[in-house]
């Protein structure tokens, strides 16, 4: 064989080689690219940019909208009152809980009625204080303690942790959510139970143990067979039984009270 022989011969196996990584490179490629449309999908709100919790026991659809309806009552609040008032709105099922800081006790009955005219609101719990705005590090501390109040949560047997909504502000935390009295109740005592909480206020929807395991669907109701909340001892630190009390703005729903002894 000539030299220009062997030099076409080389060239010709180094093309074949080159075409065969290239054949080898695109079937990753399409490998990958069937992997990826077989993987899970998050399912994301687009229009409030927040996901959706597929353990809630509210449907997508009213998710997104108890989202909306948030967005949208802060916006008004912002349009009325400016710097003047730090106002946050956590929806859940229609129902409006107004936090925050307000100057006057006029703004916090204007905040009750702003949040009433926005469209699909059902309710308003309205829980603004009156006076200065928290500082920077109560609402940080507040963060940290809605935190680690859904880590107890998460953590507590008979709780249906992913339906259930924290607010925190100075202290005192709210809980929203559709649960069984008997779950409501071990909510509230292990919230209680949580460094750096005041109180505990509940603002559950309550509702029946069937309808409890319809909504988490199967395997996954949390509402077997439970044991009755353990009595407290008069005097006990903390995870106290609760007591019914009417918060002042409150308007279309019950609100309980849990103290910190």
């Amino acid at each position: 064989m000539t030299l220009k022989s062997c030099r076409c011969a080389r060239a010709a196996r180094g093309g074949a080689g080159r075409r065969g990584m290239l054949a080898l490179a695109l079937a990753a490629a399409a490998l990958s690219t069937t992997l990826t449309a077989c993987a899970p999908v998050v399912v994301g709100g687009a229009a409030a940019g927040a996901a959706v919790v597929a353990t809630d026991r509210r449907t997508s659809g009213v998710q997104l909208e108890d989202q909306n309806i948030g967005l949208k009552v802060e916006r008004a609040m912002a349009q009325n009152f400016g710097d003047t008032a730090r106002v946050n709105a956590n929806v859940y099922q229609g129902q409006v809980l107004l936090t925050g800081d307000v100057p006057s006790d006029d703004v916090k009955t204007r905040a009750t009625a702003v949040a009433q005219g926005v469209e699909n609101v059902k309710s308003v719990v309205n829980q603004l204080t009156v006076g200065p705005i928290a500082p920077f590090s109560v609402r940080s501390n507040d963060t940290w303690i809605t935190s680690k109040v859904r880590s107890e949560l998460l953590n507590t047997r008979f709780v249906p942790s992913g339906t259930i909504s924290i607010t925190t502000n100075r202290g005192v935390v709210y809980l929203q959510g559709k649960v069984t009295a008997t779950e409501g109740e071990y909510a509230a005592t292990a919230a209680a139970g949580v460094a750096g909480v005041n109180k505990v206020v509940k603002l559950f929807d309550t509702i029946s143990r069937d309808e409890a395991v319809r909504l988490s669907g199967p395997g996954r109701a949390s509402t077997g067979a439970q044991p009755a909340p353990a009595p407290v001892q008069e005097g006990a630190s903390s995870n106290p039984g609760p007591a019914s009390n009417g918060a002042s703005g409150n308007s279309g729903g019950a609100v309980e009270v849990m103290p910190i002894k």
